[in-house]
């Protein structure tokens, strides 16, 4: 018997259970979900304890996407 831990790693998992979910919503909620499921990747380089200036690796798709999740700026 096979289980999805041999076929795909966990984060793998989480994304085609997400997307089911979201799939299944009603459309005004599932445009909601589908825009909080847009990310935006940043990186900052921290030395001697001072961070560094922060840049995108992956910039936000929407404009909302900038603060993150919950509305709080990173």
């Amino acid at each position: 018997m096979s289980t999805w831990r041999s076929l795909f790693s966990y984060n793998k998992y989480t994304q085609i259970a997400s997307r089911a979910v979201r799939q299944g919503l009603k459309e005004s909620e599932r445009v909601v979900a589908e825009k909080r499921a847009q990310v935006g990747i940043k990186v900052q380089t921290w030395e001697n304890g001072v961070g560094g200036e922060q840049k995108f690796l992956i910039p936000p798709a929407a404009e909302g996407a900038a603060t993150g999740a919950g509305g709080k700026s990173a």
